[in-house]
């Protein structure tokens, strides 16, 4: 019999298939909706799971739901109670949905579980965090590791610290709403103009572009320290609620507060970006980090352990990640690819296999069990070709080619900097492409960076991009750093590879501040070395990406580079495409140049 993980109707749904302790399939509802980051019940995503994985309904007799909505429910009216009447219009705003439908939530899970057929099944409710603390350990391939879980906010919990072994979670402590370090770094992702719960990693990407201003660094850095966050030796923290709106659904922050201790005003969505607002940036990442190094020496004082697993939508900043693996604290580091609260049905559908059922854990040494977080499902060459007639391929040229020759001519057209759709094998599950819904290009242009970030991806241009590389050429570029398959790290290019000359690019609608540093890069890899020669990484892993792997193989033959430019088949504001039609769509709408369907080719008439 088979579980069934579920996490929704708050953001990113989500739906996780497991049997025997073991990772069946995953995916988030958002690649069939189309709506990012949608919070609709899973129905699509548990269809396709079980459609892809030959699962009939009645086989599955356990489901668990990622958190305990009542508990959620009751810090809602405390914080409301508490705050009154600040809280008043969100107050009204919240409360008729909950009393209208999710305090009745159990029954409504049950009649949607119903409607696609399960009849007999037991439903679980596992806290918030405890599925976050799953989902990081169990997949990890360790027998015993520190965990460290940090979000928002989930029920009443903002993060956790807690030690995994063997099939056994222990948490040994935790803090409370309001102070969250995700309410934190969220808060200066609305200050500085990007949308909450979308634009943190936005907000990532600007702040190196301070590191030319230490001294504006600084003074923002000694402001929050001094006056929205106390930082204790252990990691544990509180924040000043004067300026944090923890009562509103509608903003995180104090508006006059704020603009008042930084001299500064907050910008609107999508405004120009100044340098004092990349110097916000900058120093929130970096008071970021110092609370989660604390936290995990904290961790490691502890438990003793060697290993280390994160999880929750802070772990997703792979900047703190990257200095937190440099910081040698931890021999090895696990981050759960789908850190947010999609990967969260992963945990809670792993609590009912191992807490539940009391499924042994199964380790592949050195192997987590994510499967490269290959966990979607594939389309074969009759629904390719089914989407194919419902689009005017006139102006294309289209051809079928063989396994080898489709990475030949990959690598040739890589060779003449064209821009690549490629879509190939079962979708990944989380936030990033990884291979099998990607769009590459040529990293050692630096024109490459504006073509994807402008005419294709249609997104803001200060923002960097990852490479894809394969394991020959990992110590070469970045030393003995830790990789991940999943793009869970930020490293620093060893400067012996940085050259003496200088690749220069124009750049046009970008602040001065930016153009300036962005147009000019001594790195050999331009287009995916951020101004700050840092690189988020993805080490490709041979054994279930090898596909893409050998894609990047044949590269390494003819460019010298085991590299590439990989970034995820969307444009802004779009989820991933699941679908050829998907990709066909986001093809002709782009200036991609040329799509890989699996062994179709698609590429654009000149004329």
């Amino acid at each position: 019999m088979y579980t069934l993980g579920i996490s929704c109707y708050y953001h990113d749904s989500a739906a996780c298939l497991s049997k025997e302790g073991k990772i069946i399939g995953a995916l988030q509802e958002e690649r069939f909706s189309r709506i990012k980051n949608d919070d609709r019940f899973p129905v699509d995503a548990i269809t396709t799971l079980l459609k892809e994985y030959n699962v009939r309904p009645e086989d599955i007799d356990l489901v668990v739901y990622y958190e305990k909505p009542f508990l959620t429910f009751e810090r809602l009216l405390e914080t409301f109670h508490a705050t009154w009447p600040a809280g008043f219009k969100s107050f009204l705003k919240v409360m008729p949905l909950w009393v209208k439908e999710k305090i009745f939530l159990k029954s409504i899970i049950k009649e949607e579980l119903e409607e696609l057929g399960l009849t007999s099944f037991e439903l679980l409710f596992p806290e918030h965090h405890h599925s976050h603390l799953a989902s990081a350990f169990y997949p990890s391939p360790y027998e015993e590791a520190a965990i460290l879980t940090l979000d928002g906010v989930g029920e009443w919990k903002t993060l956790c610290l807690g030690k995994g072994k063997e099939s056994n979670i222990s948490l040994f402590a935790h803090q409370d709403f309001p102070h969250s370090l995700g309410l934190f770094y969220s808060g200066f992702t609305a200050f500085c103009g990007f949308a909450v719960n979308r634009g943190e990693y936005k907000l990532m990407g600007l702040a190196p572009y301070a590191k030319a201003y230490p001294e504006l660094v600084l003074k923002y850095k000694t402001l929050i320290k001094d006056n929205l966050i106390h930082i204790q030796r252990d990691g544990s923290f509180t924040l000043n609620l004067k300026y944090f709106k923890v009562e509103s659904a509608y903003d995180l922050i104090a508006n006059k507060e704020w603009e008042s201790l930084f001299s500064l005003k907050r910008l609107p969505l999508g405004d120009v970006l100044t340098k004092d607002h990349a110097a916000l940036a900058l120093a929130c990442q970096e008071v970021t980090e110092e609370v989660i190094l604390s936290l995990a020496q904290t961790l490691k004082e502890k438990t003793g352990c060697q290993n280390l697993c994160l999880s929750g939508g802070v772990a997703l900043n792979s900047v703190a990640n990257g200095r937190l693996s440099r910081s040698g604290l931890f021999d090895t580091i696990f981050i759960q690819p789908a850190a947010g609260d999609a990967g969260s049905a992963l945990g809670a559908s792993l609590i009912g296999e191992h807490l539940y059922r009391k499924s042994p854990r199964t380790l592949e040494k050195g192997q987590d069990s994510m499967k490269g977080s290959l966990l979607g499902n594939s389309y074969d060459m009759d629904d390719i070709q089914k989407a194919l007639e419902n689009f005017d391929l006139s102006h294309c040229r289209v051809s079928s080619l063989s396994k080898k020759e489709v990475f030949q001519q990959a690598c040739e057209d890589l060779a003449c900097d064209k821009i690549l759709g490629w879509f190939r094998g079962k979708m990944e599950f989380g936030p990033r492409a990884l291979g099998s819904r990607s769009i590459l290009a040529n990293p050692a242009n630096l024109e490459n960076q504006q073509r994807v970030n402008l005419k294709v991806k249609k997104r803001e241009g200060f923002r960097p991009f990852a490479p894809a590389l394969i394991k020959e050429d990992h110590e070469k570029l970045f030393g003995q750093v830790q990789g991940s398959p999943y793009m869970q790290f930020v490293q620093i290019l060893r400067e012996e590879m940085m050259k003496d000359e200088v690749q220069t690019a124009s750049y046009r609608d970008l602040p001065d501040f930016i153009k300036n540093q962005l147009g000019r890069s001594r790195s050999p890899l331009a287009a995916i070395t951020h101004v700050d020669q840092s690189c988020r990484l993805q080490l490709v892993d041979p054994v279930y990406q090898k596909d893409f792997y050998q894609l990047i193989s044949q590269w390494k033959k003819k460019s010298g580079w085991g590299v590439l430019l990989n970034t995820s088949f969307n444009i802004r504001g779009e989820p991933i495409v699941e679908s050829p039609r998907d990709a066909l769509n986001c093809f002709f709408n782009t200036e991609i140049d040329v799509l890989y369907l699996e062994n179709i080719r698609i590429e654009k008439s000149l004329s």
